[in-house]
């Protein structure tokens, strides 16, 4: 017994000595949204380079995406010249800025590089460690929200047409131009906005979801969306790993017909798309006992409760399953190797040669599981019970008792 406490001791030092050789490693010099090459539109700039790594550091914090963030890439150069902006934005990593173009349409200028800052334990700070927090944007995809998009197209799924762009320096940021000039971003529609940029007529407003549970108290039986719309979206989500899904991150484009309310789904925020975690730290952490709702994206789901998110309680319980089997063999039809392979074209070449092989491959593998993710997907709904607190977002929102736990409950 004494042999095997000596020998978990031993092994929790070696352990804790590579975890800290591992988290001091990083570059001699930082880079941010660096530009290599201009042209006279256009830069070739790399995203960073501060999850630069060597072997200690892949072997324990995973190999994730580093090459791809350092990759130069060729992008437009977005002058502000017709846009305003609204207000500074922006969730706990990313940084953001509200445009507002001449049509009226609401836009997101959304980094691409991140600030975990906020999200570092307090006590990660005391040990030391703030840099496996750090470090672990590498596993999100820097152009991942590119290659959503256009896979989302094939399947006719609502998007916000993401695109990369470099912001210089320019009198029309305003206050904002030492903080968000000269930097990368994807520039996207917004998830709410009085102008229809969509292909859907009829379109009174495109609303965040708690502005669509404040429509659907002042008008219950008027008010609907279209769940098989939302229910193919979630699915598409689950096949792509993009597991962060709550509230917040969708949009809802209200059709308004003869005195009635139709609400299709808009998914915004593709930060997690193709979340790739490997190495002994990442795996620690996010095993489904430690931290269920962070999912690697494998050839197969690992865990999908995971997935499941209070939104889908609230919009999707008592849905029949003939419902998301019939929306999965859709997808199952619509996703070629074909299609997949094209919606590729929607990256650079450069992008390409990292990561085409592995994420088509991962794709390719998760579409013959589709009825079986989407039949456990409405499983875990119907076993979980309505909801007693707020969706994230409508926390401040006084609503009708039932309509806190499910739309359809008023």
């Amino acid at each position: 017994m004494k042999k095997f406490l000596l020998l978990l001791l031993v092994l929790f030092l070696i352990f804790l000595g590579l975890t800290y050789w591992s988290v001091s490693i990083g570059p001699e010099k930082e880079k941010l949204s660096e530009v290599v090459e201009r042209d006279q539109d256009s830069v070739t700039v790399i995203a960073t380079n501060i999850y630069e790594s060597n072997a200690i550091k892949r072997f324990m914090q995973g190999r994730n995406y580093r090459s791809t963030w350092e990759a130069p890439v060729k992008v437009p150069v977005l002058n502000l010249d017709s846009m305003t902006v609204v207000e500074e934005g922006g969730g706990q990593q990313t940084h953001s800025l509200d445009l507002r173009s001449p049509s009226g349409a609401l836009y997101s200028l959304r980094s691409i590089n991140k600030d975990p800052d906020p999200l570092i334990p307090g006590i990660a700070r005391t040990l030391g460690l703030e840099n496996i927090v750090i470090d672990g944007v590498s596993a999100q995809h820097p152009y991942g929200a590119i290659l959503s998009a256009a896979l989302a197209d094939a399947a006719g799924i609502l998007h916000t047409h993401p695109r990369a762009v470099y912001v210089p320096k320019q009198k029309n940021l305003e206050k904002w131009n030492d903080s968000f000039g000269n930097r990368l971003y994807l520039l996207e529609y917004e998830t709410e906005g009085k102008v229809n940029w969509t292909r859907y007529p009829n379109v009174m407003e495109i609303m965040d979801t708690d502005d669509l549970q404040k429509l659907k108290s002042k008008h219950p039986e008027k008010v609907s969306i279209d769940k098989r719309a939302l229910i193919r979206a979630r699915l598409f989500d689950i096949w792509i790993g993009d597991w962060d899904r709550h509230a917040k991150q969708w949009g809802w484009v209200v059709m308004e017909k003869n005195g009635r309310f139709k609400a299709i789904p808009l998914g915004g925020d593709r930060d997690n798309a193709f979340f790739k975690i490997d190495g002994v730290i990442p795996t620690l952490l996010t095993n489904e006992l430690v931290q269920p709702m962070v999912r690697p994206f494998e050839k197969d789901v690992d865990h999908l409760p995971g997935y499941v998110y209070p939104i889908d309680v609230y919009f999707l319980r008592n849905v029949p399953e003939k419902v998301f089997i019939e929306e999965a063999r859709a997808l199952e039809k619509i996703f070629t190797d074909e299609k997949i392979e094209k919606a590729f074209e929607a990256w650079p070449d450069v992008v390409n040669v990292l990561n085409y092989e592995d994420i088509s491959e991962k794709l390719k593998s998760r579409r013959e599981n589709l009825v079986k993710y989407a039949t456990e997907f409405r499983e875990e709904i119907q076993e979980r019970e309505l909801l007693k607190e707020p969706l994230k977002g409508s926390e401040k929102d006084e609503l009708p008792e039932d309509l806190l736990k499910c739309f359809d409950c008023l």
